[in-house]
């Protein structure tokens, strides 16, 4: 087979393997709206679960999902923006660096209900947090920390080494040629990281039912248990108390996630564009 056959040929298979990958995700996506989306209403968005869930709205659960995603990004983003700047920028690659990156790795690959387990047992029960805001918080912080430890690792490591230079030469310290120089070109992939990590700690079940509990009630304090959508529907649909309802919640779910990757997009756009017009 010549040169130009093989290319044609795994041009195919990697134009065949992304529109499998659409595919798949359309019939996904799909499945849900179709079946959720004419049961969402402005009732259903704005009131109380009523009769374990069978009827009534989703309003605490949704509060939840965004609160309980906001306090793990909030734990997880200076620890791991924090570490990818020291392995980049502060020190060399060595033994240390390289026991660091295996074990994010490591973590990363962790199931999550081993993350739900250690939550439980160490900020539910030992630290005595109680199925609360902050333990769950805490245990999606550890699981999305790996995301943007690499992500913004990566990022860093695409800022053109010139930049440092200049920096240097302009008598800048270290610190300040990172946080003048270096963070605001790594700016964008860092927040892809963020998004991606709050996608992952939206949609999680297993790590919040052992740590953020199932109340139904709106929170009061981040030491409230709380329900996030993403468990709602799992306890509609496995329990079979409303797959109407399951339905109705995945749909609402799968519309914040991408309302969220949309902003998130257009801001890194908007972000990448004010670099090159500098």
């Amino acid at each position: 087979m010549n040169t130009g056959r093989i290319q044609r040929v795994a041009f195919g298979c990697i134009w065949m393997a992304a529109v499998l990958t659409l595919v798949v995700l359309a019939l996904i996506i799909g499945l849900i709206m179709v079946r959720g989306l004419p049961s969402i209403s402005w009732e259903f968005l704005t009131g109380t679960p009523e009769d374990l869930g069978r009827a009534g709205g989703i309003f605490p659960t949704i509060l939840g999902t965004i609160v309980l995603g906001l306090v793990a990004l909030l734990i997880a983003t200076p620890l791991g923006i924090g570490s990818a700047i020291y392995l980049t920028e502060y020190t060399h690659e060595g033994m240390l660096t390289r026991a660091i990156r295996f074990g994010t790795e490591s973590l990363a690959g962790v199931p999550s209900i081993i993350f739900g387990l250690f939550g439980f047992i160490f900020f539910v029960t030992y630290l005595q947090m109680g199925w609360s805001i902050l333990a769950g918080g805490l245990t999606l912080a550890l699981m999305v920390l790996p995301t943007i430890i690499r992500t913004t690792e990566e990022a860093i490591r695409t800022v053109p080494q010139s930049y440092r230079n200049v920096s240097y030469s302009l008598g800048a310290t270290r610190w300040q040629m990172v946080t003048t120089a270096v963070l605001p070109s790594a700016l964008p992939g860092i927040i892809t990281g963020i998004i991606l990590s709050f996608g992952r700690a939206v949609s999680e079940t297993a790590a919040v039912i052992f740590t953020a509990g199932t109340a139904l009630n709106l929170p009061r304090s981040v030491f409230s248990p709380v329900r996030t959508m993403a468990v709602h529907f799992y306890i509609l649909a496995v329990e079979g108390i409303s797959l109407e309802k399951a339905y109705a919640t995945g749909a609402v779910l799968i519309i914040t996630v991408l309302l969220i990757n949309i902003v998130a997009s257009s801001l890194i756009t908007r972000l990448v564009r004010k670099q090159v017009r500098r």
